[in-house]
């Protein structure tokens, strides 16, 4: 898949400091550029140069249907240190959902659904380390990691790897709760949540907050 790169937006964007600069993959042409039109209206957005691309922060990766060609580039983009990628996708089989949010995709559009403010609504999340998938694809998460479960042998003991307070986070995580609501519901500071966060991703080698509530599905947490 190739990447879309608008080079004279690059100037302001890295005088800016405050500024995202997003990177936009897909095969066809109006695709890049219907996304990199709708970006590049908000002055909080810069798109990345082909001959300059650090400060990368977020990578949009837009598909019509989730192939092998897709998740190699999913796995290209988060191996290679870019841990906020949006997923922009017409359909996604079940059997993929979770292998695409192990890939490190923490934020999914449905690409019928993705006008400018939801993209920038994306964009901005996965910047944020937030991410965000739709309802009807965390229900489908869900489904499938309690499949998982379901299917796993009887007896095995609960693994231990999260603390009480890790999966209260966690819990509300699942619910579509975004930072900040998470810290008014459990009554701490939205830096105390990113550390509870931070801290379970890196220690049991999560690519990011879906991720993570898969995993504490998968294991029984929540």
């Amino acid at each position: 898949m190739r990447s879309s790169h608008h080079g004279p937006r690059i100037g302001a964007a890295r005088r800016g400091a405050a500024r995202v600069v997003v990177e936009i993959h897909a095969n066809d042409p109006i695709s890049r550029a219907g996304a990199a039109h709708h970006l590049c209206q908000y002055p909080g957005i810069a798109l990345s140069d082909e001959n300059r691309p650090e400060g990368v922060a977020v990578a949009v990766v837009i598909a019509e249907a989730v192939d092998e060609a897709v998740l190699q580039t999913l796995r290209r983009l988060t191996r290679g240190g870019l841990g906020n990628v949006v997923l922009v996708v017409g359909r996604i089989r079940e059997s993929q959902l979770l292998e695409v949010v192990e890939c490190g995709v923490g934020t999914i559009l449905w690409r019928h659904e993705a006008d400018a403010a939801r993209l920038l609504q994306g964009v901005l999340a996965a910047a944020r380390g937030d991410g965000n998938l739709p309802t009807d694809l965390l229900g489908r998460l869900l489904t499938q990691v309690g499949r998982m479960q379901r299917s796993a042998a009887e007896g095995t003991a609960v693994p231990v790897g999260l603390s009480e307070r890790e999966t209260d986070v966690l819990r509300l995580v699942a619910d579509g709760l975004d930072t900040a609501e998470i810290a008014a519901r459990l009554s701490y500071s939205e830096r105390t949540v990113k550390n509870v966060l931070h801290g379970l991703t890196s220690r049991l080698h999560l690519r990011n907050r879906a991720h993570a509530v898969a995993y504490a599905l998968r294991e029984g947490y929540i």
